[in-house]
């Protein structure tokens, strides 16, 4: 029986799709889903790739790797442009902030530094922030969520195996707060949309909730069996979907911004939670290590990648469903990252981070017409694949 229904499904997929269905379909950003193959295929690692990173406006991608080096890619021509070196050991993380009208790249290292680069001044090592007593795994830039440019911002965090969260402020290159309960290594860290809050998890099998304002533990996330790999906050987007999972009459207001999370593990779930700590689904489908998460921006997706090779879509709109896999590499998969949205009136010639001149009720149409249909995985197979629309 289920093999019919296999097949009928896939029939009526090959029904719909002519060339102008297609077309339709990838009119509207928030439903489209990556597909097999990759637009682009980039290759020059030496090592296998660990993390990656889109520019907010421009068409570059960076990726790190164990080779010690970062390669800016132009990911619509699908060429590299250039390799930084600088680290001495595996990159762990880079992401793109920072400063308005600054846009800088960060990156973190086993030998123990941040780095930050300069876009504008062919990608110089402008600032090393040293501190850290052991490899640093994780680094994102935390959004100010100024009116003006919500995407901007001087703070940086970052996750050690030295069991610390820290906050650098990366005009001055000086470490601001010091964050501490996690018991084992904290493999990554993300910040909430409006830049109020951090949701991390490691070694330890516990997530974490914290107020940046005050350093404390605002709830903890306990049921991963093995250790948790990655974290990601929820788009607003994504509340009515949540909402209606979680049993609630209506969702959250989405002015909120921590309302709720997700987390993978080496026990190849992935956990949705409330931001009290309750855990509303567990997602199983995947054969391996769950390594990186992502939301689609539109709000009804979830994306996972693992060591299964796959990479893999759930709909929140049917009981979390996987309703695509793609076997995306032939090895291990390492990192997702979506292109951020253009925020409105981000002309290219613009040097800023952009500008948001929406008004909140126009707000849902700027997100809508803003999402780009472009995301990039890395694996142990040395690839940094490009899918897009």
């Amino acid at each position: 029986m289920d093999l019919e229904a296999r097949c009928a499904s896939l029939q009526s997929e090959l029904d719909t799709a002519t060339p102008t269905s297609l077309n339709r379909k990838n009119q509207d950003p928030v439903s489209w889903l990556p597909r097999a193959p990759a637009r682009h295929d980039l290759e020059s690692h030496r090592s296998p790739v660990s993390c990656l990173a889109f520019h907010p406006i421009f068409s570059s991608l960076a990726s790190g790797s164990d080779d010690t080096t970062i390669k800016i890619w132009d990911w619509e021509l699908g060429e590299l442009e250039r390799t930084i070196k600088g680290h001495t050991r595996a990159v762990l993380d880079v992401d793109y902030g920072g400063p308005r009208g600054g846009t800088l790249l960060a990156s973190c290292s086993s030998d123990l530094t941040i780095k930050l680069w300069d876009p504008a001044d062919e990608y110089k090592n402008i600032r090393t922030l040293p501190g850290h007593d052991h490899s640093v795994s994780a680094v994102r830039f935390i959004p100010s969520g100024a009116a003006g440019s919500p995407m901007s911002g001087n703070l940086l965090v970052s996750a050690s195996r030295d069991l610390t969260l820290r906050i650098w402020d990366v005009t001055t290159g000086y470490c601001v707060k010091s964050m501490q309960g996690h018991g084992d290594w904290i493999r990554d860290v993300t910040p909430s949309p409006d830049g109020r809050f951090l949701f991390s998890g490691g070694d330890d099998r516990v997530a974490r909730l914290w107020d940046i304002s005050s350093g404390d533990t605002k709830s903890t996330f306990l049921g991963h069996e093995h250790y948790i790999e990655c974290v990601a906050f929820a788009p607003p987007t994504s509340y009515p979907h949540f909402a209606a999972l979680a049993g609630l009459k209506k969702p959250p207001p989405a002015s909120s911004s921590a309302e709720f999370v997700a987390t993978g593990s080496r026990d190849k779930t992935i956990r949705l939670w409330d931001t009290r700590g309750n855990c509303i689904k567990t997602l199983v489908g995947h054969d391996n290590w769950v390594r990186s998460l992502v939301f689609h921006p539109g709000g009804k997706y979830l994306l996972s990648v693992s060591d299964d090779k796959t990479l893999r879509c759930w709909d929140l709109t049917q009981e979390c469903k996987c309703v695509r896999t793609i076997v995306a590499h032939g090895h291990f998969i390492s990192s997702l990252r979506w292109a951020p949205p253009l925020v409105k009136d981000a002309g290219a010639n613009e040097g800023a981070n952009g500008t948001e001149t929406a008004s909140n009720g126009a707000k849902e149409d700027a997100t809508k017409m803003s999402i780009r249909c472009v995301l990039a995985t890395g694996s142990v197979d040395l690839k940094v694949r490009v899918f897009a629309a």
